[in-house]
């Protein structure tokens, strides 16, 4: 029979279970399910938007206060013989009560739950309460009883199967939710029921596609059960028998009509759906791609059908501190820009959540492959009850959940922790106790093994390998890189050649409407309301050290704000090239980080509401498929495309006065996949003077630029140009698109648009220009209606270096 799906997501109130400084009226407020206590508070009035000015330091009582939802809902008896209550997520710690009886209770917002309530309804009207313990009373109240453990902040995220995130991070506000923030449903059905499929397609040895499905059943009797599965538009399909008493099966089948899936980089995206029956009513349909995938360990190399793939990553981040609100058509975009910078894999890092099926879906569909940490981060995790069965719950739920998805090709152990345990200090505070070594090391993996053998299992990041090696070892597995940003300059990333670089990155402002958006005070160097949207550990002035002899100190506010993005887009630009021109030796780059959580000075190439910042369009020139990268006196030709490139490279020295001082021109052909390299000729190699001239390598419509020295020793002279603005409305008055052309008069180093400053939708389509006297460039502006056009020519809003320098 037809299983029946009532979503209960109507009526809710929510209550606090105790004295709150907030007026609550009586008999609660109107809650949101899907949702969490904050946003339902926001919404309520009762408290001011956390992502604003300093809203977010008067709300943690929330996280310490007890909560209370409860809804009522009708129900009449139907043909069905059971009805189960289905929640798919419950942040965390709950207990769950159906008129009156409690059903149980929950300790991890990572895992769905499913309780059968037949007996206990009612006909008519019946009540649903879900009481949350505060987060902060569960987690320290565990580490008191199983003893602290060290991390990288002082607050009890190892204690609770909950978004580490929400406890606070260097980019991210302290906002420990609570909530129904999945939604909830009951599911009535009668005869057997397809309690659990999990889906696998990879290749066989011999490169065709094939399906393995194991179906569980859930039985109304003992008899043996028919199941089939079938690849839609693929040609093949199965029919076997759970056979009496057994209520698993698995099944394999070779798919030859399929196509492969590739990530972007390398192909195209066919994905099909898989069809499993049960009996003669009970189907699942599910959606999958056909790929292989596997890794070289010591030099990290993943492969995707048998082709090694340099990963052009980014890290991700919760793109909300309250999940809940994320839409399907928000994650497809934040996607979109990663994929427009020729992004081709996204970290799902450790400190937040297995995703939403939307996100997954998303990546399948556009070809970015999913590198997925379990939920662990920066800190010595107990290994002790509940928590281990919790992790080890968790773990089999999702590896099943997402072993559709041909996009996910990594299960991550963690991050961070195993280099806090061999050069953080955590061993002498540990005193023995357990920190996280058996999950890492032993369930895990052996749940990776045992549920999805078709993906690599990495213990974690960064990793070498062994553990009896040091874990930031360069010759082998991951590393994480951050003594730039922390110590040294950006230059540091050319010391070295690393296999794979998982971290690495440079902080830099969000975009000028994100900051006036969440701060209501002046925006000025020092200001009390912009430094609470930093919170990375001395971050101002790490900002304002990091520009070291690559950009002057900023005059003032503007200043700051551009000279700090400029330099977080040159800083990663340059480690990327330098990782780039060491291709096949390192195999990949993952940046910290693509998005943001909330309006915030971080590592993000995308801000807290969605604004590109120059890192991003940095980032779409350096992970293009082909790349010319100047290093160790020659010019590295990064070809990263299918097809081989061939052509007349030509290498010209420039005086800034845009005087031809010398040049060459060279045949050259790079393989596909392939890196070449062509040594700069000694009258390019050595200026005659390096303040007043510039390399220019040129081949095909590739162009790239060299200075010889810093911009704080350029001779760069004060700049000259012509704007010329041109509003090009379509005929229907609508979508008016600025074309601004500048010509040069004197070589313009950097420019760059920021047409949000006039109107916060306004975004331009490139940036991080230079120009030499005489060349033009025509940037276009979309999304906004000016009042003053011509201000798209004029700083603020038009930056380039030439306006700091020398003055």
């Amino acid at each position: 029979m037809t299983l029946r799906h009532l979503p209960l997501h109507d009526g809710w109130t929510l209550t606090a279970d105790g004295p709150v400084p907030v007026g609550l009226p009586t008999g609660g407020v109107p809650a949101a399910v899907p949702g969490t206590v904050h946003t339902d508070l926001l919404a309520a009035g009762l408290i001011d938007d956390p992502y604003l000015d300093d809203n977010e330091t008067r709300l943690g009582w929330i996280g310490r206060t007890d909560w209370t939802y409860r809804t009522t809902f009708e129900w009449a008896a139907d043909a069905h013989e059971f009805t189960d209550l289905c929640f798919d997520g419950l942040d965390t710690v709950a207990t769950v009560l159906l008129n009156g009886t409690e059903l149980g209770s929950t300790a991890n917002q990572h895992r769905s739950y499913r309780f059968p309530v037949r007996p206990l309804l009612r006909e008519g009207e019946n009540t649903l309460a879900v009481r949350f313990t505060a987060p902060y009373t569960y987690a320290e109240a565990l580490r008191e009883k199983l003893g602290d453990r060290p991390g990288a902040y002082t607050e009890p995220y190892a204690f609770i199967r909950k978004m580490a995130c929400n406890f606070g991070w260097d980019w991210g506000p302290t906002l420990v939710t609570s909530g129904i923030w999945r939604p909830v449903a009951l599911e009535s059905w009668s005869g057997p029921r397809i309690a659990g499929a999990k889906v696998l397609a990879d290749l066989d040895d011999d490169g065709v596609p094939r399906l393995t499905l194991t179906l569980d059943a859930d039985r109304a009797g003992d008899g043996e059960l028919a199941a089939s599965v079938s690849v839609v538009g693929a040609g093949a399909s199965a029919a076997f028998l759970l056979p009496a008493g057994e209520d698993r099966a698995t099944v394999t089948l070779s798919v030859p009509g399929a196509e492969v899936w590739w990530p972007h980089s390398h192909g195209a995206q066919p994905l099909y759906d898989v069809v499993v029956r049960l009996g003669e009513d009970e189907v699942r349909t599910f959606r999958t791609g056909f790929r292989g995938v596997a890794l070289e360990r010591e030099a990290f190399r993943i492969s995707v059908n048998g082709e090694p793939v340099f990963v052009r990553g980014m890290n991700w981040i919760p793109d909300d501190c309250f999940p809940s609100r994320l839409t399907r058509q928000r994650v497809s975009e934040r996607l979109d820009q990663a994929l427009a910078a020729n992004v081709n894999l996204i970290r799902v890092w450790g400190g937040g959540l297995y995703e939403s099926d939307d996100f997954y879906e998303l990546c399948d569909e556009k070809g970015l492959l999913v590198w997925q940490d379990f939920p662990f981060a920066c800190a010595a995790y107990p290994e002790e009850q509940p928590l281990y069965d919790e992790v080890a719950a968790e773990a089999r739920e999702n590896l099943v959940r997402l072993a559709p998805h041909p996009s996910l090709v990594l299960w991550c152990g963690n991050n961070e922790n195993l280099e806090g345990h061999a050069d953080w200090g955590w061993q002498e505070k540990l005193e023995g106790r357990t920190w996280g070594y058996g999950y890492y090391h032993g369930l895990l993996p052996a749940i990776c093994a045992e549920t999805d053998p078709t993906r690599p299992y990495w213990p974690g990041s960064p990793y070498s390998g062994s553990p009896d090696l040091p874990p930031q070892d360069p010759a082998s597995g991951t590393v994480h890189l951050w003594e730039v940003w922390n110590r040294v300059d950006y230059r540091h990333y050319a010391d070295t050649a690393h296999r794979f670089v998982a971290e690495f990155g440079f902080q830099g402002p969000p975009a000028y409407a994100t900051l006036r958006r969440a701060v209501s005070g002046p925006l000025g160097l020092g200001a009390p309301l912009i430094a609470h949207h930093q919170k990375a550990e001395d971050g101002d002035a790490k900002l304002l050290r990091g520009l070291g002899d690559h950009l002057p100190q900023p005059a003032g506010f503007d200043d700051w704000h551009w000279l700090t993005q400029l330099n977080q887009a040159r800083a990663v630009a340059f480690g990327i090239r330098h990782f780039r021109s060491h291709t096949p030796y390192c195999m990949g780059a993952i940046v910290w980080q693509l998005n943001d959580c909330w309006p915030v000075v971080s590592w993000s190439a995308v801000d807290g509401d969605g604004r590109r910042k120059p890192l991003w369009y940095a980032l779409r020139q350096v992970y293009a498929d082909r790349l010319m990268a100047l290093r160790d006196g020659a010019l590295h030709l990064v070809n990263d495309s299918s097809r081989a490139w061939r052509g007349t490279l030509v290498l010209a020295r420039y005086g800034l006065d845009g005087t031809l001082l010398a040049e060459t021109e060279t045949e050259v052909s790079t393989a596909p996949r392939d890196v070449s390299r062509v040594p700069l000729p000694a009258a390019l190699a050595t200026p005659g003077d390096a303040t007043r001239e510039v390399l220019v390598a040129r081949l095909g419509e590739l162009r790239t630029v060299e200075f010889y020295e810093e911009d704080t020793r350029l001779a760069l002279p004060p700049a000259r140009y012509d704007a010329e603005v041109t509003p090009i409305t379509h005929s229907d008055g609508t979508d008016t698109v600025y074309r601004v052309e500048i010509t040069a008069h004197t070589l313009l180093r950097d420019l760059a648009l920021f047409p949000d400053r006039l109107d916060p939708a306004a975004e331009v389509d490139d940036m991080l220009i230079t120009l030499l006297p005489g060349e033009s460039h025509v940037f276009h502006v979309r999304g906004a209606v000016l009042k003053d056009p011509e201000a798209l020519g004029t700083a603020p809003v038009l930056r380039c270096v030439n306006d700091t320098v020398g003055r």
